[in-house]
């Protein structure tokens, strides 16, 4: 793949249209918090008949699992998320529509993608027929939002050896405690996917190494407590918070995955495939963050004026340019080999993911601090958007796992 199909460009420009209408008017007002995000995804998936075309793809993926329960023939087709996922020919569609609203909204973007790509998606690959029956006709239409909870106060990179979160069995129910940070949806999710550690009260098993269960939780459950939003430097239009667990009791039908007291079940493999894929995410980010810095700094180079000339003339402003050019065009290369591995069912490792994390999203922030440099006084006020810009790509070196972990991740793949 060199270059985006016919079909792509349409759905590019149909997204632009989206855009144009219903979240840059807005945009001031989603910065602030004064607009919540969920509305305007909801309006988004119902353009553009996403949720329709989400419903249908659980309802078919349900009616083939039942089918296989009952003993039927159920043909093996679609992907894990009946059709609805990022492979085939909706890789590239999904990777134009990624891009588009992160060059405009990279926070409204996250509130949807987490919700489905993480929270649903995890019920999606760990979840008994009745679970996705439960949960993924509203999530993956975007009726209802859900959270991914994973990271702790004091297990940000150390997601598991770190993680304090644990649960104790009180008869066939567990017994959830501790608290999550830094949740995408947490203050506003309907529906809560919490990673946590078994306690058996084995004092010779070393805490580090105890099992990760998943459990699927409901907003309004006693002992549960959303948190407001945090202030943050950038991504604001993203509701993202605290969670805390005091002494929830939570039923078996809420644990994911195979019970662990059977065989041994465990968490961390599907935390790591969605690191994967998250990671790659980070790439389509950054890709859009860096066309609207490019499209913003060519415009403003071609009108801004200053000792009689179009700024545009100088060559250091060229120089500028040509570095944002060279950095578009890596990092859409990147995306470009990720959808053709995905299409020819190679996906990319999680080395090779961490490695196109690291290098899109330093490149997008690289790019978008030069865009406000080149927009001088203009680019530190807000109303220019580049300084929207530069806060939210920073976020990208933070986002799905800091760049100092994933330099350990590409070492560790090197090396194996």
């Amino acid at each position: 793949m060199f270059e985006w199909s016919d079909t792509d460009l349409m759905v590019r420009d149909a997204v632009r249209q989206f855009i144009d209408k219903e979240i840059r008017p807005h945009l001031d007002e989603l910065e602030t918090g004064a607009l919540s995000p969920y509305p305007i995804a909801r309006k988004l998936f119902s353009q553009f008949g996403l949720d329709v075309m989400a419903a249908e793809s659980v309802k078919s993926m349900l009616e083939r699992e039942r089918a296989k329960q009952a003993g039927e023939a159920a043909a093996e087709n679609g992907d894990g998320a009946g059709g609805f996922g990022a492979g085939g020919a909706q890789a590239s569609m999904m990777a134009v529509v990624v891009s588009e609203l992160s060059g405009v909204s990279i926070g409204l973007l996250s509130t949807a993608s987490v919700s489905i790509g993480l929270g649903a998606a995890t019920i999606m690959s760990r979840g008994t027929l009745a679970q996705k029956e439960r949960w993924l006709p509203d999530l993956m239409t975007l009726k209802k939002i859900a959270a991914w909870a994973i990271t702790e106060p004091d297990s940000g990179s150390d997601a598991f050896g770190g993680m304090k979160t644990s649960v104790k069995r009180d008869g066939e129910d567990y017994i959830l405690n501790g608290q999550k940070t830094f949740i995408t949806n947490g203050p506003y999710a309907d529906v809560l996917v919490v990673y946590a550690k078994l306690d058996e009260g084995d004092a010779a098993v070393d805490k580090r190494n105890r099992p990760v269960l998943i459990f699927v939780l409901d907003a309004g459950m006693p002992g549960l407590t959303q948190g407001k939003p945090f202030k943050k430097m950038g991504m604001m239009s993203s509701p993202t918070g605290e969670l805390f667990f005091d002494n929830v009791r939570l039923t078996p039908d809420r644990l994911l995955g195979e019970n662990p007291h059977r065989s041994g079940g465990d968490g961390r493999d599907s935390a790591r495939d969605n690191f994967a894929a998250e990671r790659i995410g980070i790439a389509m980010m950054a890709l859009g963050i860096i066309n609207e810095c490019h499209r913003l700094c060519v415009d403003y180079a071609k009108t801004r004026t200053l000792w009689g000339k179009n700024i545009g003339q100088f060559q250091l402003i060229q120089l500028k340019l040509a570095k944002m050019e060279i950095a578009r065009m890596n990092v859409q290369n990147m995306v470009f080999q990720t959808i053709e591995r995905q299409q020819a069912g190679k996906p990319l490792t999680l080395a090779e993911a961490s490695a196109i994390k690291l290098y899109s999203s330093e490149a997008a922030t690289d790019v978008a601090m030069d865009a406000v440099q080149l927009f001088g006084g203009n680019g530190y006020m807000a109303e220019y958007r580049v300084e929207q810009l530069a806060r939210d790509a920073k976020s990208l070196m933070i986002y799905a796992g800091s760049n100092e972990v994933q330099v350990t991740h590409i070492a560790k793949g090197l090396l194996s």
